[in-house]
C-alpha cells in the first residue's frame, strides 16, 4: 500500500476540474482558496512512491497510474497534496502530478463522498 486516505470534504469547485479529468487531493487544513478546488482528506497509511502500473482506487472505482512526476510523491509526503490527471498520459507534464487511465467524470464524482477511501497500491 502506497497510500490509504479517507475523504473528509469535497470542495464546491471539484466537479469543474473533474469534468476535465483533474482531481486535486489536499490534506485537511488546506488554505480556503485551495480547499475550494480540492478533495480534503486524512492520510491513514503512506509508504514508498508508486510507479506506472500501480492502481488508484476511489472506493470501488479503479484507474491505473500511467506516469508520475518527479516531485509528486514528495508533495504527498510533505503536505498531503497531489494532482491526479485521468488523461492516459505516458509522461507527466508537471513535476507534481500523477497521470492515470481515463475515467468518466460522472463515475469519479459519484465516488467522491465523505468517508470514502482513496488508495494507491
Amino acid at each position: 500500500m502506497f497510500l490509504k486516505t479517507t475523504i473528509k470534504a469535497i470542495g464546491p469547485d471539484v466537479g469543474d476540474l473533474v469534468e476535465n479529468g483533474v482531481l486535486i487531493l489536499f490534506a485537511e487544513g488546506a488554505p480556503p482558496e485551495l480547499a475550494e478546488v480540492s478533495v480534503l482528506h486524512k492520510v491513514d497509511e503512506i509508504g514508498a512512491a508508486p510507479k506506472p502500473g500501480d492502481k488508484i482506487m476511489i472506493g470501488k472505482l479503479a484507474a491505473t497510474i500511467t506516469a508520475i512526476g518527479p516531485a509528486a510523491w514528495k508533495k504527498v509526503l510533505d503536505i498531503g497534496h497531489v494532482v491526479i490527471n485521468f488523461n492516459d498520459a505516458k509522461s507527466a507534464e508537471r513535476p507534481g502530478e500523477i497521470c492515470a487511465t481515463s475515467l468518466a467524470p460522472r463515475d469519479i464524482m459519484a465516488n467522491l463522498v465523505a468517508g470514502q477511501i482513496i488508495s494507491i497500491s
